[in-house]
């Protein structure tokens, strides 16, 4: 036999082999395609269920926002207390914002609310970064017991440190001035807290490598801590803002010229001035509003998961 032949007869051999193998096989059951009642309906229903839900409970809470904007557009032949109540005006005007704008000197207040809401919001991510750095990232005796102290006075009413910092302000000629509006905010417990939770998370490599390149600590601080905790301190920004603009109980006591007036202070004024019209009153309340909104707008992009810790995963 020669060599050719071998090889195809081993060939055969081995064919013969597998289609044995393959008979002897017990088949194998058929996989079940059939869609069992409910494996897609059920997770869908509950879906509808949690979105319908959670609109209800926000339509509830926009509710008194809804009213107000619309009754600042409506004219004085609407009723404003109709029940159920109408959300769109039947004749929209800017009659209501062009009275208040006229009557009392809105944009004083706007640009004093501005300016005071600006400087807080710098000088409380200065001060309270400065402090959540070495708390959170250097090594020094006390340091638990300080943060702890800290975090506690989170607990302490305004209204009991309030008569204090009024004699305090006083005593430094702070009273009727941007500074006497700025001095009890510039740090605060709640700021220190968040900035050093997220130090803490920053990967120890980029400080480690930094301080081989020479820096100090305070251009680490600058160069590497603050751009990796950026997302933090937007957030800081936007809570900050939203109190200093919406405070109203501060600049109350420690102002009585009205030219330091902010927002609130003026809005409280018109509801003095005008206190039967409520269609000026929702308007000068949209005009101190609609900044708030327009702020958390435009930061609201940037709080985002930071990736400083992206180039030392592996």
């Amino acid at each position: 036999m020669s060599r050719y032949e071998s090889e195809e007869l081993a060939a055969m051999v081995d064919q013969a082999s597998i289609i044995e193998l393959w008979l002897l096989t017990p088949p194998s059951p058929m996989p079940d395609f059939s869609l069992k009642p409910g494996t897609f309906l059920k997770p869908f229903l509950n879906r509808l269920g949690t979105y319908l839900l959670l609109s209800a409970i926000a339509f509830v809470m926009l509710l008194p926002l809804l009213w107000l904007v619309s009754t600042a557009f409506k004219a004085p032949t609407e009723d404003i207390f109709q029940f159920p109540p109408q959300f769109i005006p039947a004749q929209p005007t800017l009659e209501n914002f062009v009275k208040v704008w006229q009557t009392n000197p809105f944009g004083r207040y706007l640009f004093n609310s501005t300016l005071v809401a600006l400087l807080t919001v710098g000088l409380n991510l200065l001060f309270c970064s400065l402090a959540a750095y070495p708390l959170a990232r250097l090594d020094f005796r006390g340091k638990s017991a300080i943060f702890t102290l800290i975090v506690a006075t989170i607990l302490i009413p305004f209204q009991i440190v309030m008569i204090p910092l009024y004699i305090l302000a006083v005593q430094l000629g702070l009273r009727n001035t941007y500074l006497g509006l700025i001095f009890p905010a510039i740090a605060s417990a709640f700021g220190i807290f968040l900035l050093r939770q997220a130090f803490q998370g920053v990967p120890k490599e980029l400080e480690e490598a930094a301080r081989m390149d020479g820096c100090s600590d305070l251009e680490i601080w600058w160069h590497v801590m603050l751009p990796s905790i950026r997302p933090a301190l937007v957030t800081l920004a936007i809570f900050v803002f939203i109190g200093s603009w919406s405070d109203f109980l501060w600049p109350l006591i420690i102002l009585d010229r009205p030219e330091y007036y902010t927002l609130p202070l003026g809005v409280a004024k018109l509801a003095g001035a005008f206190s039967l019209d409520w269609r000026l009153i929702a308007a000068g309340s949209v005009i101190s509003i609609a900044p708030i909104l327009l702020f958390f707008i435009l930061m609201q992009r940037y709080i985002v998961p930071t990736e400083a810790g992206s180039g030392v995963k592996g």
